[in-house]
């Protein structure tokens, strides 16, 4: 049976930060892997099973657009909320003067993405866990639209719309462009060390709109 699917995902705004850039949040041109892992995430997880990403599908041309916000410097702290629950008088917002910034952040508009992804199960899966149960169950999700939480595009305020991709043939927005080099980007975190998490960075190009992972190099 097989254990893969295709998503399409779609939404207004999108910011895929990249780490380089240290005060003003500068987005990648395409979604990145540990993104659309995250998405794939918030619809459906278990930790019986891992989602991999194969291919990321752009269906509409990449454009940027340049907004500016205001963002808080702090966070009420957790000892604050503790207390306040037992009773004391804390305070439980932010709202100096001083700690609001005001940053500007260089956005992906008007996206849409086709995810190709298949998932791999995992030491930690019970007796009755299978493959093919895990299809039935994403398939099911996909298909009335349900998730465990809003998926987003990089920051919780763009949310993201989705269903099950049943084309045979998809055609992108850039299938008459050969290959462009969109430079090193982020693939993800390695979490095999909790104590010492690190980036993993791979070289994306784009052949024909369709951003293939398989086997790519990554770099620690």
């Amino acid at each position: 049976m097989s254990i893969g699917v295709k998503v399409k995902v779609w939404g207004d705004y999108a910011l895929f930060s990249r780490p380089e850039m240290k005060v003003e949040r500068c987005t990648y041109d395409v979604m990145t892997p540990s993104a659309a892992r995250g998405i794939l995430e918030a619809i459906y997880w278990h930790p019986g099973m891992r989602w991999v990403i194969d291919r990321i599908y752009v269906m509409k041309p990449i454009a940027f657009t340049s907004v500016r916000r205001n963002e808080v410097k702090s966070k009420v702290s957790a000892s604050n909320v503790l207390s306040a629950y037992n009773g004391a008088a804390k305070e439980l917002s932010v709202s100096a003067k001083d700690e609001i910034v005001q940053r500007a952040s260089l956005l992906l508009r008007d996206v849409e993405y086709i995810i190709d992804a298949h998932f791999e199960m995992t030491e930690k899966a019970n007796e009755t866990d299978n493959p093919g149960k895990f299809k039935d169950i994403i398939m099911r999700r996909l298909k009335r639209g349900e998730c465990y939480h809003n998926p987003y595009f990089g920051c919780r305020e763009f949310p993201v719309s989705f269903c099950l991709c049943e084309d045979e043939e998809i055609h992108t927005a850039y299938e008459v462009v050969e290959e462009k080099d969109l430079g090193f980007m982020l693939f993800d975190l390695d979490y095999s060390e909790p104590g010492d998490i690190r980036p993993m960075f791979f070289r994306a190009v784009m052949h024909r709109g369709v951003l293939d992972l398989r086997d790519c190099e990554v770099v620690r």
